[in-house]
């Protein structure tokens, strides 16, 4: 398969790339190719490509500066996801869009199914609620598939800035009441092209196994990384005071996606040590 990947040189896009090479032609393309916020642009460009598929790994992700700049995630989660939708259903290309567990409120008391109706706290999440909603409109038989928590070897994650601060601090304070399950990327990574492999359609959730708290993550990344003199306070999400409401819990039921591929992801703590030092 010919594939395009929207947002190649982000975290997720980056490990995409690398997985996709293995097995199929791919193609890159980021804000320097084609600005997805531009609707000539992204018609010329797909049409152009012309790929069998096109995964959307772009995104306006800065959850906190979302809620001063709503203008920019909706132009990005919004606009520029039905952009492509529509670049998609002219050249008859099946797409496949990365979602978030933020179209949650974060309220349920057990894991979220694809049945669970979204309700976004904050600007980020609405963004991309609608980035979704817009996409089924345009294009009912795409994928979408809804993750969380992920860090990667391209960028910034939480992993790199808690190993960061135990290099500086013997006390780190984490949040502890927020419930989530940490995913890497290049799992991820894998996931979708498996998605791509067997043209699934509609929505779909995909995450490492297993769920832990925010502090939970960095005690382990703390243990696997042997900093032992560091020490981990918990704190509550109000005690952090970031701009930007979260859903407290994150967990996402997954099974419909191990149902449909035959695919389930490792735990959470396997991929963290393969990240670590894979």
């Amino acid at each position: 398969m010919k594939i395009l990947v929207s947002g190649c040189r982000g975290m997720l896009g980056a490990d995409l790339m690398r997985v996709l090479a293995s097995a199929h032609e791919v193609i890159g393309v980021d804000l320097e190719e084609v600005d997805i916020t531009d609707p000539q642009a992204v018609e010329e460009q797909v049409a152009a490509l012309a790929p069998d598929v096109l995964i959307n790994a772009a995104a306006y992700t800065d959850v906190d500066k979302s809620e001063q700049q709503e203008d920019v995630a909706f132009r990005v989660n919004a606009d520029g996801a039905a952009h492509l939708a529509l670049a998609c259903r002219a050249g008859r290309i099946r797409l496949i869009h990365v979602s978030t567990d933020y179209v949650f409120d974060g309220k349920a008391e057990r894991p979220y199914s694809e049945e669970d109706s979204p309700n976004p706290l904050g600007v980020y999440g609405r963004s991309k609620w609608e980035g979704e909603k817009r996409i089924r409109e345009i294009l009912p038989e795409a994928c979408l598939v809804r993750t969380a928590w992920l860090y990667g070897k391209a960028g910034k994650n939480f992993v790199k800035a808690i190993l960061a601060q135990a290099g500086e601090k013997n006390r780190l304070r984490v949040i502890d009441d927020q419930r989530g399950a940490p995913t890497y990327t290049l799992d991820l990574a894998m996931a979708l092209r498996s998605a791509a492999e067997k043209g699934l359609e509609g929505t779909y959730h995909v995450t490492n196994q297993g769920s832990c708290s925010w502090l939970g993550f960095a005690e382990k990344i703390l243990e696997l990384a042997g900093k032992k003199g560091v020490a981990v306070e918990p704190i509550s999400t109000e005690e952090l005071g970031r701009p930007a409401p979260r859903p407290g819990n994150s967990v996402l039921d997954c099974r419909k996606f191990e149902k449909a591929t035959g695919m389930q992801l490792r735990g959470w703590p396997e991929a963290l040590k393969d990240y670590l030092f894979g």
